[in-house]
């Protein structure tokens, strides 16, 4: 895929261990000091969150060009891209401990896990997110893949306080039988914990994260069965989405912002003689 320059941010993939190193320390940063996740000694002296996978998955990132450097680049946002054929010449996925994903990975064609996607605090913005979605619907495109899935995570780890978020991911949008994976039975949570007419769907949606909600607009579906992860502090889903879902006009949508606020960030650097331009891109 094509690094893409939308004011102060580009999106791209990783191109050196510095950057790498930099998406850890982010990830650490989002998941142990501000969500809570219970750190080994390892992560908690070299302050990055890594694992095995880290070392053949493709990372995606958003870079801010006005800051850091060549050896400390300033990464704002990640993804972590995992290829079924790369898992299968290393150690599988990493959904893989806490799903069965057989209906989907035997019979589906080329699939890509999504994973360790995180913002920093202060690049929250629509921009941010719409420039990771970007890098994925190239990297989709590139790699002919068909779908799309990862754990989607919903803070704490008490099923029963967010019993209305998950029945309504049960009951309106479980993934059909073919491609359904399932929680594995050591871990598995049920999602079924209210009848589908005493569900209020719009307050159902705004107790879910942002994240998932996007997954869910672009056709997004769920496995069946949850898993808490006590070491991230979260309850976890398996979403599953079908490239083909992601239709031409919702990519249009991201390619149209982009495009815009970039010439909109070329005319104003020209005009002022490299004023900065703002950081949330593609607003």
């Amino acid at each position: 895929m094509k690094p893409l320059i939308v004011n102060n941010l580009e999106i791209r993939l990783a191109e050196s261990d510095h950057e790498v190193d930099a998406s850890q320390a982010l990830r650490y940063r989002i998941f142990y000091e501000e969500m809570g996740a219970k750190a080994s000694p390892r992560v908690l002296k070299t302050e990055r969150d890594f694992d095995p996978y880290d070392e053949f998955c493709d990372h995606l990132l958003v870079i801010d060009r006005e800051r850091g450097s060549a050896a400390n680049p300033c990464v704002v946002g990640t993804y972590r891209l995992l290829r079924g054929d790369v898992a299968d010449q290393y150690a599988g996925f990493y959904s893989e401990s806490e799903f069965e994903l057989g209906p989907l990975i035997h019979r589906s064609g080329p699939v890509l896990e999504l994973g360790r996607s995180c913002i920093d605090s202060d690049y929250r913005s629509r921009g941010t997110m719409q420039l990771l979605w970007r890098g994925i619907a190239d990297y989709v495109f590139k790699h002919q893949i068909r779908y799309m899935f990862g754990c989607a995570s919903i803070p704490g780890t008490n099923p029963g306080d967010m019993k209305l978020p998950l029945s309504y991911l049960y009951h309106h949008h479980l993934a059909p039988r073919h491609i359904r994976t399932h929680a594995l039975d050591s871990r598995f949570v049920d999602m079924n914990m209210m009848a589908k007419d005493t569900i209020d769907a719009g307050q159902a949606l705004r107790e879910l994260p942002p994240l998932i909600k996007g997954y869910l607009r672009v056709g997004g579906v769920i496995g069946d069965g949850a898993v808490i992860d006590y070491d991230f502090n979260t309850v976890d889903v398996n979403i599953i989405v079908e490239t083909e879902n992601v239709t031409s006009k919702y990519l249009n949508h991201y390619t149209r912002d982009s495009d815009k606020a970039a010439a909109e960030g070329h005319a104003q650097t020209t005009a002022q003689s490299g004023a900065t331009t703002k950081r949330d891109a593609a607003a």
